[in-house]
């Protein structure tokens, strides 16, 4: 925590704040610095758990360049998910750390179900990571998500439904064939009722649309 402190940004909390970058304690540390040191350090799965528990966003971020993937149990994920404060903790554990545990994928309904915000943009936010990293997952996989996203899209909550789009689009991204699937879910959810789905559906056909014709 020292270490961390030593690094703090205070003139940088209220252009943070401007970003939705919220959580108690934040000290205003810059990912870049906070990659550096979690590299220097080294993994360390204890300390990661630690510094999850301080609450203190910069330190949470700092947990999930620590944590050894495999070594998180469900539970552990699960506490994190349901201490997030802020989408930018919330994206680098997914990014950082969850989306290489073995438990990943089966988080992720787990997740969307739930209720708690941040959880559930979880759920989302791994299953956009995913898309993009998880260069052996069977196309099937991701078809199978895309009911996930349609059930999703209807979350009014600006967290939630940022996620959902994400994760929408990288499906489509990720090759021409899940593209179709997701150009087809995308029309599916614009024909909800919702004003969260129509902004998803209409982001994710502009830029899928897009992809089709530079192809």
């Amino acid at each position: 925590m020292a270490r961390l402190r030593a690094l703090a940004r205070p003139e940088q909390l209220a252009g943070m704040q401007r970003f939705a970058m919220h959580g108690e304690a934040r000290l205003g540390v810059a990912v870049p610095q906070l990659r550096a040191l979690g590299k220097a350090m080294g993994p360390d799965h204890e300390l990661a758990l630690r510094l999850w528990d301080s609450g203190i966003p910069d330190a949470q971020i700092l947990a999930s360049l620590l944590a050894e993937p495999r070594q998180l149990s469900q539970a552990q994920m699960d506490h994190w998910t349901q201490g997030m404060q802020a989408w930018d903790v919330c994206d680098q554990a997914c990014l950082n750390a969850f989306r290489r545990s073995p438990l990943a994928w089966a988080c992720i309904p787990r997740w969307a179900a739930a209720e708690a915000e941040y959880v559930r943009r979880s759920a989302f936010s791994l299953l956009a990571v995913l898309a993009v990293h998880d260069k052996r997952r069977a196309d099937a996989d991701f078809i199978a998500r895309l009911a996930l996203i349609e059930a999703a899209a209807g979350d009014e909550r600006n967290f939630v439904k940022k996620a959902v789009n994400w994760a929408l689009r990288q499906i489509g991204k990720r090759k021409p064939a899940l593209r179709a699937e997701a150009l087809a879910a995308a029309l599916r959810i614009q024909a909800q009722a919702s004003r969260s789905a129509r902004w998803i559906a209409a982001d994710a056909l502009r830029e899928l649309r897009g992809k089709d014709a530079d192809s």
